[in-house]
């Protein structure tokens, strides 16, 4: 069916154009349905570049591509017309579509996260490998909070009480939130998202969400408008939902662990395990490439300050790029597996971190270390907080060795990484210029 016979089935009357900053932010533009052609695009759509700049506070940094940065010239627009689908909730009959921004030579524009992502699924595709990925995504229902110099709070659930300790897989504690989570699945169903399975999690009114495994960039997508669902669900129902890596003290963090295996493209055979079942080479080479290039590209894992609070020991958060079977202590677990099913599990990103980017972060790793056929340290057997805190603590030592990590700038666009890194240093600066309640409680009367 052409798009604009969907359009039409549908009573589309709007559609929202969506492309996602460094950040993870989704922005965009609002176009009238009949702005899209039969060949599901709209001739005339530009975004300026400008927008590959900006930073959570809502600043610009100056700083895109060369001499153009100035001028903050307009990109092209090309709508991925395959991820159009319906979008619930709105006052008239909306969907929501991505899209790719190009530069005035027709190429793709090399700071665009989605982007970022197709480059490394395009390194795959040359060796005849496709990627499986299946995110795990956490957060937080609380309470409405106004003053963001107090702390957040439980909300209230069916009970009329809030949470007053932990309920790990809880089912009467899921039941709480019950009506927003019949929602969630509800507007998740029309917004057509692969959701599975839904859990209480460790931290008082924390909640998982698990999708089911397929292509990464339709899942990236998926992760994106699931964000987008939640919060406004949550709003409905009034309380906050928030993907912050660590928004409660106290509490657990929140994480978007990704299960990753690759198939062979031809076959769909696991290259994770060979004839006999058992670990193949190239799922060694691949944790090895995890382990040693992990590490180089944290900014993409934990993207401001606040991510970096989650990575201490406890609270099954890593703290290094261990890895072992069913071993959660681990910066990287294997989950017991017919062969069929063998993956490993990058347990290192946030629930803030921008999804195209941890995607193709874990996925480049992995693949330079098949093609470099990096070698693994052995399994840990034990409790892997034992061992050295391997990770950056700050983001200026993160940023320091993503920028020199020549095997990853060969890949990476040199611009994107720049453009990514002055992002995070012009955040880093504005953080560091708040005083914090810590400060005031410590040192007020006392130094």
């Amino acid at each position: 069916m052409a798009k604009s016979s969907w359009l039409r089935e549908h009573g589309i009357q709007n559609i929202e154009c969506i492309i996602t900053d460094i950040n993870g932010i989704p922005r965009g533009k609002v176009l009238p349905a009949d702005k899209i052609s039969d060949s599901g695009q709209s001739p005339g759509l530009k975004f300026p570049m400008s927008v590959f700049a900006v930073t959570i506070m809502g600043d610009y940094t100056g700083v895109v591509r060369g001499d153009e940065a100035y001028r903050d010239v307009d990109l092209e627009l090309r709508l991925d017309i395959e991820s159009l689908r319906l979008a619930p909730g709105c006052s008239s009959p909306t969907a929501y579509v991505f899209a790719d921004p190009h530069g005035k030579d027709g190429s793709p524009w090399k700071l665009s996260p989605r982007d970022v992502l197709k480059t490394i699924l395009d390194l795959y595709r040359q060796k005849n490998w496709r990627p499986v990925i299946a995110p795990e995504l956490e957060f937080y229902l609380t309470a409405p909070n106004t003053d963001p110099n107090q702390p957040l709070s439980q909300p209230i659930g069916r009970s009329g009480r809030p949470e007053f300790s932990a309920e790990p897989y809880g089912l009467e504690a899921i039941e709480e939130f019950q009506p927003i989570i019949d929602k969630i699945y509800e507007a998740g169903k029309i917004a057509g998202l692969d959701l599975d399975t839904l859990i209480h999690e460790s931290g008082r009114a924390q909640l998982e969400i698990n999708f089911k495994h397929g292509d990464p960039l339709r899942l990236a997508d998926q992760v994106i408008l699931f964000k987008r669902i939640v919060r406004q669900v949550a709003l409905t129902h009034g309380c906050y939902a928030t993907f912050m890596a660590k928004p409660i003290e106290g509490q657990p963090g929140s994480s978007m662990h990704l299960h990753v295996s690759v198939v062979d493209h031809a076959s769909g055979k696991n290259v994770f395990a060979d004839a006999d079942g058992k670990d193949s080479a190239l799922f060694l080479n691949f944790v090895g490439g995890l382990q040693t290039y992990l590490p180089q590209v944290m900014p993409l894992f934990a993207p401001f300050v606040n991510s970096f609070r989650r990575l201490v020991p406890g609270y099954s958060a890593p703290i290094n790029v261990h890895w072992g079977l069913e071993n959660r202590t681990c910066g990287l677990r294997v989950p017991e597996s017919d062969a069929g099913n063998r993956r490993i599990e990058n347990r290192l990103p946030g629930a803030d971190a921008n999804p195209y980017l941890a995607m193709a972060a874990t996925l480049l790793a992995g693949f330079l270390g098949m093609t470099e056929k990096l070698t693994p340290s052995p399994q840990a057997l034990e409790n892997a907080y034992r061992h050295e805190h391997a990770l950056p603590r700050t983001m200026d030592e993160a940023s320091a060795k993503m920028e020199g990590c020549e095997p990853i700038l060969k890949v990476l666009d040199a611009g994107f990484v720049y453009a990514y890194c002055n992002v995070k240093k012009a955040e880093l600066r504005e953080f560091q210029s708040v005083i914090t309640p810590w400060e005031r409680q410590h040192l007020l009367l006392k130094v």
